[in-house]
């Protein structure tokens, strides 16, 4: 089962702090450090340590942060020959703040920005190939309808991480097999909506992460299925959403129905915050199995 990313692919400063600080506020920091990141090379990176076959479609900046992402996605066994490097852009980067078992984010595109419609029929032949394909929205939106219309038209399955949240149009939502926005950018696509009566209009389709609560969805007859958060020591929150995506999308590929799908994807993003870093603490299929027996 081979998974395709279309996604951004970031370099992390990532900073340590004892809160966040408030608007206008200067706090000192503990430390930073610089770390593989982007929500589509994260989602990536995930799949690939639970034993998936992953390709990664994105723009790094031919510089130094897009030649040692590079060689991380290498190291981690994500395919990287689709990846353009451009001579006129930098690599994107993130940077986040980590307090108080949380953290913020503020994220500049850069070459990210550059993975447009025009790139995506460029690799077209290569992304055809996969029987799934993950994206975000950390890349233009409109390369993220096309990609998804393009997919669902050559009958591959779609899901579609809706982070950061913008409004989705319903063409795009009928045609990605899941959707997986968190309580917050569940409200900017569909509004104030009644949650369960929000998941029974998309039943197992719409999954929506909680947060500490854990992720829940509708089945097919309506029940409402709640997973609940695996107990964690948190360390850093940063690319827990990334890994419950990536962990979803690996075993939805392999045929688990949705309940024990979710249930995996739920184990491995606790494991994940228990570790510093987006990727550093992405679990593997080992650990995972080993958690839920």
């Amino acid at each position: 089962m081979k998974i395709a990313v279309v996604g951004s692919i970031n370099m992390d400063m990532v900073v340590t702090a004892d809160r966040i600080p408030g608007k206008g506020e200067t706090l000192s920091g503990h430390d930073i450090r610089y770390v593989p990141g982007g929500k589509g090379a994260n989602q990536a990176v995930a799949m690939a340590r639970l034993g998936a076959e992953v390709e990664m479609f994105g723009c790094v900046g031919k510089d130094g942060n897009g030649k040692a992402l590079l060689e991380n996605l290498r190291a981690q066994h994500v395919g990287v020959q689709y990846i353009r490097e451009l001579e006129d852009a930098a690599t994107g980067v993130a940077m986040i703040t980590v307090a108080e078992n949380d953290n913020c984010i503020v994220v500049v595109p850069a070459a990210n920005g550059r993975v447009d419609k025009a790139y995506v029929d460029s690799v077209k032949e290569g992304l055809l190939q996969a029987d799934m394909i993950v994206l975000q929205h950390e890349i233009p939106l409109e390369t993220v309808e096309y990609t998804a219309l393009l997919a669902a038209q050559s009958g591959i399955r779609v899901v579609l991480n809706p982070a950061p949240a913008y409004p989705v149009s319903p063409e795009v939502i009928e045609a990605v097999s899941f959707l997986t926005p968190n309580e917050h950018e569940a409200k900017i696509l569909f509004g104030e909506a009644d949650r369960e009566e929000l998941l029974r209009r998309y039943p197992e389709k719409l999954v929506i992460t909680l947060g500490s609560e854990g992720v829940t969805t509708a089945l097919k007859d309506g029940t409402i299925l709640t997973v609940p958060c695996r107990p964690s020591k948190v360390v850093d929150t940063t690319g827990a959403g990334d890994t419950l995506n990536g962990a979803f999308t690996v075993r939805i590929a392999e045929g688990a129905g949705i309940g024990e799908a979710l249930r995996f994807a739920n184990t491995a993003a606790g494991l994940s915050v228990e570790k510093f870093g987006a990727q550093g603490g992405m679990p593997t299929r080992d650990e995972v199995e080993k958690e839920l027996s």
